[in-house]
């Protein structure tokens, strides 16, 4: 027997069906452009109000937004263009935790197994990509159902930028620090330049390192290190130690062309005492020129990985 309620009482309510848990935050498309642009403003300011003032407490926000800047908005871009379907998470993870265990790896590895030589750039190469991949599998451990190239080619991206990002920071306070104080004009020449070159750098050989690891991730999460994930690391490795080693190599490429007797020490030293004019062109030929070779290298690898997987053209 059922029994209504009284008169006046209020009726109960019937629950209606569930609804599903709303879903993660959308980057509304365009962001990255505004992340670059309104961040380029803040860091010029930044950078005029430090020179004027001479207040030094302005020096780690001016370090902050110069190493970051240009890392944080090519992974917005790439997280706009063919991401959305990875999550938010997934991006933060690689960049912020990825990026830092990164950079700890690399700087303990370095310290106790590396020391000054002629194959020291090969080393850095060998520590620095094996960390970075290793965090890439840290962050994504649990998350099984990220995998396949085009997830490996974004994420491994974010870790590389991640890890970039705090190396310029290193750098660039590197360069501030001088006997006579702050120099404000080194560490703004340190972050301009390695801005320019951040898009072809760590970020570019963890993309193809981290597309081909992911791309033989097995369906319950498992890494393989399959013959063309090991080839493909080593392949990275050596653009990543060619890179490093421009600047040497461009040394002795021009005192092979100018002198005679050459020295081997020239390309541990990295320099040429009192160096004639055709001397500074050519550096500047080779240097430049060497750069631009190993990032070309890098982008028509990606450019490679991205036509073989499908998916590419499906991007949410």
């Amino acid at each position: 027997m059922t029994h209504s309620p009284p008169p006046g009482a209020p009726r109960a309510r019937i629950p209606g069906p569930q609804q599903p848990p709303p879903a993660s935050p959308r980057i509304r498309a365009g962001l990255w452009k505004h992340c670059l642009l309104g961040g380029l403003a803040l860091w010029a300011l930044t950078a005029l109000v430090t020179y004027v003032t001479r207040d030094t407490t302005l020096l780690p926000t001016l370090i902050l937004l110069g190493s970051f800047l240009v890392p944080v908005s090519f992974v917005l871009w790439a997280y706009e263009r063919h991401a959305r379907d990875l999550g938010v998470s997934a991006i933060l993870g690689c960049l912020l935790t990825g990026g830092t265990l990164g950079a700890l790896g690399a700087s303990v590895m370095e310290d106790y197994l590396l020391r000054p030589s002629l194959w020291m750039f090969l080393g850095v190469g060998l520590v620095e990509e094996a960390v970075k991949l290793g965090a890439l599998m840290f962050v994504l451990r649990r998350q099984t159902r990220l995998r396949g190239l085009r997830a490996g080619v974004v994420l491994g991206a974010t870790v590389g930028f991640g890890f970039a990002s705090l190396e310029s920071a290193g750098y660039a306070f590197d360069a501030a620090v001088s006997a006579e104080g702050v120099d404000l004009r080194a560490l703004l020449e340190t972050e301009i330049l390695r801005g320019v070159l951040a898009p072809f750098g760590q970020g570019l050989w963890t993309a193809v390192a981290g597309g081909v690891l992911l791309a033989y991730r097995r369906p319950n999460g498992r890494f393989q290190f399959a013959a063309p994930v090991v080839g493909t690391w080593a392949g990275v490795v050596l653009l990543h130690a060619l890179w490093d080693s421009t600047h040497g190599i461009a040394i002795w490429l021009v005192a092979r062309l100018t002198t005679t007797g050459l020295d081997r020490q020239l390309f541990a030293e990295g320099y040429i005492a009192r160096p004639t004019e055709q001397q500074q062109h050519l550096f500047t030929l080779f240097s430049v020129g060497g750069l631009l070779l190993v990032s070309l290298l890098g982008v028509s690898w990606v450019r490679s990985l991205a036509r073989q997987d499908p998916s590419w053209r499906n991007t949410p």
